[in-house]
């Protein structure tokens, strides 16, 4: 069986990959990816030698790349290549929508072209929109995505379902709650607080921190994609939380307690523009349909994440450089001062 897996550098792709390396000795993954600002090949070193992985670098969009990879005839496509900090389509809408939308056109394109068995579109609950303090998404929520981002996703969830519908092809989208765990690029909300805890920096945590979010760790969320893959039934939607509702101060305080930092720390700078206020997952038809569940309990799942973080420093100082450091400068210089 040969996976072509897009964005496996990236955080949950290659989380994805080590999963599937580690669980099916038969299977081959071509990985594509562009090696864009959070792809990094270093996620992937332990197997970058195995004879079953074989890595191109490359970018969705391009239709003649894309048409030679499909012509090495892979049974399955999982899609995660996508454009997705929130803040960043804030700053630059058009990438996200050259990369999310279009690029995910050019594979379903090429999915119909050489009859691919599968299609399974990783996609996100931030394309629901906002909740208010009660209730959850299910797969039949209405789509409100108040975001480029989540609009850009949006789009790419249309495509998928219109390739389903007019060309009859195989395909699952999975729509999953925030992620954490190894791997993580540092300007997502629980690695960029570590690092900064750890190194005793301000903790940027925006608006009044009390915006709510379902976490789930990332190997909860491989296992889940591995059934929908194998057992989704056909143009199936699959909503995948972890049942661990916590706002963003929650999980800064938690992060402080256990590196045993004060909470000084924080330091609560200016709300994003159409900064969403909850989410939360309805996960009852991937539980019900093919038995998954979390393994993961929140408490579990971030001191493990915490120290995988502080084992792999070297990781994620080498990766807060560069073009990340000029991102993180012109998000939060004029929101945290000189103390950055």
């Amino acid at each position: 069986m040969r996976l072509l897996v897009t964005g496996g550098a990236g955080f949950i792709g290659s989380n994805f990959i080590h999963h599937m390396i580690s669980s099916y000795s038969d299977y081959e993954i071509i990985n594509l990816d562009a090696l864009t600002y959070a792809g990094n090949l270093e996620n992937l070193t332990s197997i970058q030698d195995n004879p079953k992985y074989t890595f191109i670098k490359g970018d969705i969009t391009d239709r003649k790349l894309v048409d030679t990879i499909f012509q090495m005839s892979p049974d399955y496509v999982i899609h995660f290549a996508a454009e997705s900090h929130v803040d960043r389509s804030i700053l630059d809408p058009g990438i996200f929508v050259q990369t999310n939308v279009t690029g995910t056109q050019v594979l379903l394109e090429a999915a119909r072209k050489y009859n691919i068995k599968k299609f399974v579109h990783v996609s996100t609950d931030e394309v629901y929109g906002t909740l208010g303090e009660t209730g959850l998404f299910s797969e039949n929520t209405p789509l409100s995505p108040n975001s480029p981002y989540s609009a850009s996703k949006a789009g790419a969830d249309m495509l998928v379902r219109a390739y389903h519908e007019t060309y009859g092809i195989n395909v699952n989208i999975t729509r999953c709650s925030n992620n954490y765990g190894p791997y993580q690029f540092p300007e997502k909300l629980i690695p960029l607080m570590i690092a900064n805890a750890f190194e005793e920096k301000p903790l940027p945590v925006y608006g009044d921190g009390l915006n709510v979010r379902d976490w789930l760790h990332v190997e909860d969320h491989c296992r889940a994609i591995d059934l929908v893959l194998h057992a989704g039934r056909s143009g199936e939607i699959y909503n995948v939380g972890g049942k661990n509702e916590r706002t963003n101060l929650q999980i800064v305080k938690a992060i402080l307690q256990e590196l045993n930092k004060p909470e000084s720390l924080i330091s609560f700078v200016q709300d994003r523009p159409g900064h969403d206020r909850r989410y939360a997952i309805d996960a009852q038809k991937i539980t019900t349909e093919l038995s998954w569940r979390p393994q993961f309990t929140f408490e579990s799942g971030i001191r493990s994440t915490i120290n995988w973080y502080l084992n792999h420093k070297d990781w994620w100082n080498r990766i807060r450089s560069g073009t990340y450091r000029e991102y993180y400068m012109t998000q939060y210089a004029n929101r945290l001062g000189e103390n950055l």
